[in-house]
């Protein structure tokens, strides 16, 4: 059973709102569920969303996607938005909305805040899927990276407008955003994750690169952790034979994890 075509809402604290979505199948095939979690400035619309509904649906599977504050049809001013407001949007949909225990799936920021949610919910989360992870993005591949015209500008106006070739509008970045992250660093030092890792990364990746995603797999204390490089894939990895590779990694975890 599916819901329906319109999102259905979850209320905040704060009055502002998430938009979800929910595969729910009437016999599920096994305990555990997934979430979803997107990347920055995406939604749950996104192309490997929507192929893991589809996957969800055939393998009877329970799917939770939402998208975060200030994101899709979510309510917020982006703003406003932070790493920790989005790591508790995380939290407040797995809680009240995803059932069983939970493979958590995250793309990009969404890698960063899936590794947030596992550490805040070690009791629900028996597996991790990220794809081109971008843990301390904020920090390590925006303000490390920004020129000293760029700081200047975040340090005088408190907002840059980045260009996308993602999105015809460019992406705020805010200062906010830059120093509240730096609460939620996690690259530094181990990191205390021991269920299943898997992870996708594309060689050609122009946003998070391959090193990136070594220095995670180096931090966490897992011994239970792979990593698969694709040498064309890009950053978005969602051509056919990407999400095809996404799926089979699932299956293969969801048996392990299951068969124990």
């Amino acid at each position: 059973m599916t819901d329906s075509p319109d999102p259905r809402k979850l209320a905040r604290p704060d009055g502002e709102s998430l938009a979800y979505r929910i595969e729910r199948p009437a016999a599920p095939a096994g305990p555990t569920g997934l979430t979803w979690l997107g990347g920055f400035k995406s939604d749950m619309t996104g192309t490997k969303a929507g192929a893991l509904a589809e996957w969800a649906r055939r393998a009877r599977r329970h799917f939770l996607r939402f998208d975060y504050f200030a994101h899709g049809a979510s309510s917020g001013d982006f703003s406003e938005a932070t790493i920790g407001h989005w790591r508790e949007d995380a939290l407040a949909a797995i809680d009240a909305l995803a059932e069983g225990p939970q493979v958590l799936v995250g793309s990009s920021m969404g890698g960063w805040i899936a590794l947030l949610a596992a550490l805040a919910r070690p009791e629900r989360v028996k597996a991790l899927i990220l794809i081109a992870p971008a843990p301390d993005f904020t920090e390590e591949l925006m303000w490390k990276n920004f020129s000293d015209e760029v700081r200047e500008i975040l340090l005088r106006d408190g907002v840059y407008r980045r260009p996308s070739e993602y999105d015809e509008e460019p992406y705020e970045i805010t200062m906010k955003l830059i120093e509240e992250g730096r609460s939620h660093l996690l690259l530094d030092q181990p990191i205390p994750i021991k269920v299943p890792v898997r992870i996708l990364q594309g060689m050609a990746d122009p946003d998070v690169p391959r090193k990136h995603a070594m220095r995670l797999v180096d931090a966490l204390e897992s011994n239970n952790v792979a990593i698969t490089m694709t040498k064309t894939g890009d950053h978005r990895l969602s051509t056919p034979e990407d999400i095809a590779r996404l799926t089979q990694t699932i299956e293969t975890l969801l048996a392990e994890i299951e068969s124990r």
